[in-house]
């Protein structure tokens, strides 16, 4: 089964877009893998309220760096949503991992899944050329995650103001 990939930019709607389509599923579990670490208190707070807007419906599984491994244990019937890409490039980028063999990976476990998939990312690129090495290395490197996670997927929806636009599928 293919994924969806859903983009957008920061507080674009795409995440509430990618929960909404998993609930509409009707899939015998919901599955939600978050991929952020609460690394600070503003992080954990923003984990916990997530967690509650969400409820009980929802199965969390944290995967912060194995993002491949995670989707790999998804069933079939199941719905999952991805939130989000870009913090999972951050933690393979902190942890200096391969990103591109962790990308090619991850894009393999994703088509493959016999579940129904919705991954949601940032699209990074359609701002300033950041002032830093880092920045600019993260931007560059979210851009090819993106094109990578794209050509993979059966579906490709770029949310914008809370309005969904189909790229794909």
């Amino acid at each position: 089964m293919s994924f969806t990939l859903v983009i957008g930019g920061a507080r674009s709607g795409k995440t509430r877009y990618a929960l909404e389509q998993a609930q509409a599923r009707g899939a015998s579990r919901r599955v939600m893998i978050a991929t952020a670490q609460a690394l600070d208190e503003e992080m954990a707070e923003r984990i916990a309220r997530h967690r509650a807007e969400r409820g009980a419906a929802w199965a969390t599984v944290e995967a912060p760096l194995d993002l491949a491994g995670a989707v790999e244990r998804l069933k079939a019937g199941e719905a999952a949503v991805v939130d989000c890409l870009t913090l999972w490039l951050s933690n393979l980028m902190l942890g200096d991992l391969d990103v591109a063999a962790a990308v090619a990976g991850t894009a393999q476990a994703l088509a493959a899944s016999p579940a129904e998939v919705l991954v949601v990312t940032n699209e990074v690129g359609q701002g300033i050329v950041p002032d830093n090495a880092l920045a600019r290395r993260f931007r560059d490197e979210a851009g090819w995650m993106n094109q990578a996670m794209a050509a993979a997927a059966g579906r490709v929806v770029l949310v914008s103001a809370g309005l969904p636009l189909v790229l794909k599928g």
